[in-house]
């Protein structure tokens, strides 16, 4: 998992896709990228907010109990454990850190689930910068509690109406609205997703991940590296920082989607939100409504480095159902006293499903990076059970 090819590709997939307003904007984003990721100073900087601010490394945790039923040793990367709940904080703080060295003053982001947009908001008051999140009407009245961060922590929050009025929409109203701020605002994008450079600077600010968990893994398991490594994917950023540690290993790589927002599993070809990768369409091409009792999964489509994984074969993607993710948010909480998010349940789901029907062998290495807390989906669980 190295840097893409010319003209941002990962294969037949990534690009710049993107209105001519914004083409020079992502040419910026992208020159002062490459100069900041060569700068010690800056990776010096990032390093540092990391670890006295967001609080890494994050532990791996051997979930024994569960272990013990499943049958299978699975240790969990706790990215829950992070300063704001998730691992949105370390793209974040690293984009933060980027518009602040490019001379901008606010920040644009879209979030879904909430957590991308509260990292946001805490990662521009820690640096004195402004922000504005665009949320669809719909993950506003199901995350309420990140909503109240956000605003709390001084960012404005911008209803997003249209459509399905979820994640996607949040996204085109967030890309629209920086066409006309592209002199002061930084675009900070969520996920691996967007024109170039984004699917591939996202992926490298959350790598951490991965080269963390790879360590910890030599230090825990016997055999070093873990049979299978597990994440969810939406937009695809916890996995592909995840995969990105393993990628030259023999760990098999699963990226588990919901079932109603499946672009790996179930997306064709197309162009949105300014890169060209795995969409759910219908028989006219146009692009069809995600599902997901995980608002951060809620996404039509996927990254198009786990579009270029899923053909090369090196990554497999699967799906679960909303019960199914429910039911294992449910059971890792009584077995071993972690509330995960809806998002890192739907990874979970699929071990467990795994690890009962053989798919999983008796006796394998899992880890599974545990994304998010579950503090934000409370309401959500208590409707259901």
């Amino acid at each position: 998992m190295g840097e893409p090819r010319t003209r941002g590709r990962f294969g037949e997939y990534g690009g710049r896709y993107a209105p001519e307003s914004l083409v020079e904007a992502c040419r910026e984003v992208d020159e002062a990228f490459r100069d900041a990721w060569a700068d010690p100073g800056f990776r010096g900087a990032l390093a540092r907010l990391l670890a006295v601010h967001a609080g890494r490394p994050t532990p791996l945790t051997p979930a024994d109990r569960l272990s013990e039923a499943l049958g299978v040793r699975l240790c969990l990367k706790r990215e829950d454990l992070t300063h704001t709940g998730s691992h949105k904080i370390n793209n974040v703080l690293g984009q933060a850190l980027l518009a602040t060295r490019m001379g901008r003053r606010r920040l644009i982001a879209e979030t879904g689930a909430g957590q991308h947009g509260v990292a946001t908001a805490t990662a521009a008051a820690l640096l004195g910068l402004e922000a504005t999140v665009f949320m669809g009407e719909r993950d506003i009245e199901r995350q309420a509690l990140n909503v109240f961060r956000m605003r709390m922590l001084g960012a404005e929050v911008v209803p997003v109406t249209a459509g399905s009025r979820t994640l996607k929409d949040a996204t085109s109203e967030a890309m629209r609205h920086w066409v006309g701020a592209t002199g002061d605002s930084h675009y900070c994008i969520g996920s691996v997703v967007g024109p170039d450079p984004y699917p591939w600077m996202v992926r490298e600010f959350q790598r951490i991940i991965g080269d963390e968990a790879r360590a910890q893994c030599a230090a825990e398991l016997r055999t070093g590296v873990p049979d299978y490594v597990v994440a969810c994917v939406g937009g695809g950023s916890n996995a592909a920082g995840t995969f990105a540690g393993f990628a030259d290993t023999r760990a098999l790589l699963v990226g588990v989607e919901a079932e109603g927002g499946a672009g790996a599993s179930r997306g064709r070809l197309g162009v949105m939100h300014g890169c060209r990768s795995l969409f759910l369409q219908d028989d006219d091409g146009q692009i069809t409504q995600a599902h997901s009792i995980a608002a951060g999964l809620d996404y039509p489509g996927v990254g198009p480095e786990h579009a270029h994984l899923r053909d090369l074969g090196r990554a497999r993607y699967v799906t679960v159902s909303d019960e199914e993710a429910a039911a294992a948010a449910v059971r890792l909480a009584r077995t071993e006293g972690i509330v995960p998010a809806l998002e890192s349940a739907h990874a979970l789901a699929w071990v467990i499903r795994a690890a009962g029907d053989g798919e999983l062998p008796a006796g394998s290495t899992v880890l599974m990076t545990l994304s998010g807390r579950g503090d934000k989906d409370v309401s959500t669980l208590k409707e259901l059970l």
